[in-house]
């Protein structure tokens, strides 16, 4: 049957074709003052702002968390129980959401077990491949999993099938693992020196523990060994019986009485790795942070090299080639090898596996393994790890929501990630996108603009538009958008050198190098070329170095910038002296806290699979201490109110008058030397953004007394304005006799150094060689390398 040809010129319009657009109104999430905009689906959004104006609060905190709570409300109640529960954004109107994903630079698990290869499809398909191909076969995918060990039981099973049918049955249940058995499938094992805890020619009583902050009258720690009655506290360490070195070192966890006082004696080292070793180690004070390097060993696992796995996980192989020389290729070399299988049998696998080998190598990730620790990833490169998964995606009219995913790429790189946001737009996709880089900003059908400050000073629209719109706005990014940092016309002399001889570190080539000393020193190169390896694995780490990487903060919300930087511990001294009372009164985490939220400033109700709720506490009205705490006073000011001061608001009030502190005005200075000034002094760790608490870091790094400061990407998070102060601050950093090396892409900062080394001329396997040293001029002038020609062209050459 044939349809009659329609006579209309042009069919009405669609009632659903309305929808295209996303409407927030009134949005007031964390620093955003009655936000109300329009975003186009179906194309590329990208927002900026200086660090603190609200970007993420906008697109994570309200587009995006009220697309996922909306989602999981769809599930049923008991699949929500399971679920994070999500609360409703602090917004009047959401409309027009579609289904968002959230391609963040959230680090990826630090778990020792967790490798670029389990966290995406790569491990899981590669098992499959070597159980059904390997020679000789040794069992299903869990025989070539680093995670699962093998498992025997035998046993009886009882079967309740009534009074009289109740029987008992013989099982016996084993399950092959590729866990190595040495190491648990870490790859290495660690050992800890006793020598840094004890002198063993000493006994208890004389003080034997040469552990930071035991003291030898405190109850918790000494005593409890010396008067626990299981050891001889007269005897000296190494004349202990075979018995009394297990209880000394090993012994579970039991109760014994000092003095009337009941206290739980454990063996020594579980005790150090309760107290020590689970701790982050940023947040440890830098004597500690000392103590648990020298005191702690890790080498790689003698029995399986490293490789996590079992000997027979080992033995199988497809051409020559076992599981975990498999992992241990690059991953674009791994691409070519599974190209090259031609095995009908497993035909589809391989497709998969191809198509996903094919991605990473598209996005600029080739040069990683698969057997690379997932913890070692920076921000950027975990991103573009999660990104791989959607790549290939047939979904449309989803929204992408992206955090700087530039963050850690060369100008060579950023064009590469600039087409797959525009690949996943032309499939009919809305891409959100925060971000500060101006390639990014360029091809962009839509910005929008927040500020005009960070913080209480930010949180308004204030450019809605076209690219060409915001740069003849007169707003903060409009009138940056064009900067370039001119080359230096002299350059500092160098007062020394660190010589790196033979590095070999990752894909190294046996590179030798001189980075001077006294000056400001950029390395760069493409991603993956090699520079954190020369930097973070060949620099000699003592006590001279002071390395700021982009290591993830831990931090609670009852952690802040005050604790954090160890602010508060002068504030509390300082109140405590004025008044006459203890310090411990003034944390809102000991006794000064209220009683009635424990010093939270509200009060949480967990609702099981329905968003919690949290009110502020009615007895101390958020302010999270005491009444009669708050009766206490220095300067003028309540602890509450001193923590509710900005960083720059405090450096005025601990800087002059009655309120004077040097060692608080101290810390102070260095945060707003960061560009930290907007943040207040008690706000909660887990509003920070990415670039803040890089930031946060180096300000808590500048306090340690060494010569060579090394920094990895500090633009990262860094709005074009700010790229200005932090170049300020380097210089006052290298004028004030510090040796600054920074591992950077950011053009300006590459136009601002004293001297460039540059790594290359690829990624992998075809990077890890030097291919350009010497001033930023020189290399404009040579145009010898990817970064000459990206530099030259920055600067107008």
């Amino acid at each position: 049957m044939s349809m009659a040809p329609r006579t209309d010129t042009q069919s009405p319009a669609h009632v659903a074709d309305r929808h295209d657009l996303i409407r927030v109104h009134g949005a007031r999430v964390n620093n955003l003052q009655d936000v109300s905009i329009e975003i186009p689906k179906r194309r590329l959004t990208v927002f900026t702002g200086v660090s603190g104006s609200g970007k993420s609060s906008l697109v994570f905190n309200t587009i995006a968390a009220e697309s996922q709570r909306l989602i999981n409300e769809t599930y049923s109640a008991f699949v929500q129980g399971f679920m994070p529960t999500l609360a409703r954004p602090e917004v009047d109107v959401l409309d027009g959401l579609t289904t968002a994903i959230i391609v963040d630079q959230q680090r990826m698990g630090a778990d020792p077990r967790s490798t670029v290869g389990t966290a995406t499809d790569a491990n899981a398909m590669l098992r499959i491949l070597f159980s059904r191909l390997g020679q000789p076969h040794i069992g299903s995918p869990n025989a070539f999993a680093f995670n699962v060990p093998t498992v025997r039981a035998s046993g009886a099973l009882t079967v309740d099938r009534g009074a009289a049918k109740t029987r008992a049955v013989k099982k016996t249940f084993t399950r092959t693992g590729g866990m190595c058995t040495r190491c648990e499938g870490r790859g290495t094992v660690s050992d800890i020196d006793l020598t840094q805890l004890y002198d063993d020619s000493k006994s208890l009583a004389e003080g034997a523990f040469t552990i930071p902050g035991w003291k030898s009258d405190s109850f918790w720690t000494v005593r409890v060994y010396a008067e626990s009655g299981l050891l001889d506290p007269h005897k000296p360490i190494r004349k202990f019986t075979k018995k009394e070195m297990q209880d000394f070192l090993y012994r579970e966890p039991t109760k014994v009485k000092v003095e009337g006082v009941n206290l739980t004696y454990e063996g020594l080292i579980p005790k150090i790795q309760k107290s020590f070793l689970s701790k982050d180690k940023e947040a440890l004070q830098p004597h500690i942070r000392a103590f648990v390097e020298r005191a702690v060993t890790f080498t790689t696992c003698p029995e399986c090299d490293g490789t996590r796995l079992s000997e027979a996980a080992r033995s199988s192989r497809i051409d020559g080639i076992n599981i975990a020389d498999a992992c241990a290729m690059q991953i674009s070399d791994l691409a070519g090898w599974v190209r090259g299988r031609a095995e009908p049998s497993v035909a589809p696998l391989l497709t998969a596996l191809q198509r996903t080998l094919d991605s990473f190598v598209e996005i600029g990730l080739g040069y990683l393994s698969l057997d690379r620790p997932s913890g070692t990833l920076s921000g950027g490169e975990a991103q573009r790890v999660k990104m791989i998964r959607h790549l290939g995606s047939s979904l449309t009219d989803t929204t992408y929501v992206f955090d700087e995913p530039t963050a850690g790429l060369h100008p060579h790189d950023i064009q590469r990630m600039n087409d797959l946001l525009l690949r996943l737009r032309d499939k009919g996709n809305t891409v959100l996108v925060v971000e500060h880089k101006p390639q990014t900003i360029a091809i962009a059908d839509h910005v929008v603009d927040l500020g005009p400050g960070a913080g209480t000073a930010g949180g308004t629209v204030c450019f809605e538009g076209t690219v060409e719109g915001l740069r003849a706005g007169r707003t903060v990014t409009g009138r940056h958008l064009g900067d370039r940092t001119a080359l230096k016309e002299t350059v500092r002399k160098p007062t020394g050198k660190l010589p790196i001889r033979g590095a070999t570190t990752h894909n190294l080539q046996g590179v030798d190098v001189d980075i001077p000393l006294g000056v400001l020193a950029v390395v760069t190169g493409v991603a993956g070329s090699g520079k954190s390896s020369l930097v973070h694995g060949s620099i000699p780490a003592g006590s001279d170095v002071v390395s700021v990487d982009q290591g993830a903060i831990k931090g609670s919300r009852r952690s802040n910038p005050a604790t954090y930087t160890g602010l508060l511990d002068p504030i509390r001294k300082a109140f405590a002296k004025a008044n006459g009372v203890k310090p411990g009164l003034f944390s809102a985490n000991s006794e000064g806290a209220c009683p009635n939220c424990n010093g939270a400033g509200v009060i949480y109700t967990d609702l099981a699979m329905m968003a919690g709720v949290s009110t502020t506490c009615e007895e101390c009205e958020g302010k999270r201490f005491e009444a009669s705490v708050l009766d206490h006073h220095f300067g003028g000011r309540d602890i509450s109110e001193v923590l509710a001061m900005s960083v720059a608001e405090a450096e005025e009030f601990f800087g002059a008058g009655e309120a004077r502190t040097p060692a608080a005005h101290r810390i102070l200075g260095r945060l707003a030397d960061v560009g930290l000034g907007y943040l207040s002094l008690g706000q909660p760790l887990t509003t920070l953004s990415g670039g803040e608490r890089q930031r946060l870091k180096l300000a808590t790094h500048m306090a340690e007394k060494g010569g060579v400061y090394v920094l990895d990407e500090p633009t990262a998070g860094l709005h074009l304005a700010d790229v200005e102060q932090l170049l300020g601050l380097l210089d006052r950093l290298v004028d004030s006799g510090k040796s600054v090396i920074v591992v950077e892409h950011h053009p300006a900062v590459m136009a601002h150094a004293d001297w460039i080394i540059d790594l290359g001329p690829g990624a992998g396997h075809d990077g890890g060689r030097i291919v350009f040293e010497g001033t930023p001029t020189d290399l404009v002038t040579t145009r010898s390398t990817l970064t000459g020609e990206h530099l030259a062209a920055y600067v107008g050459a």
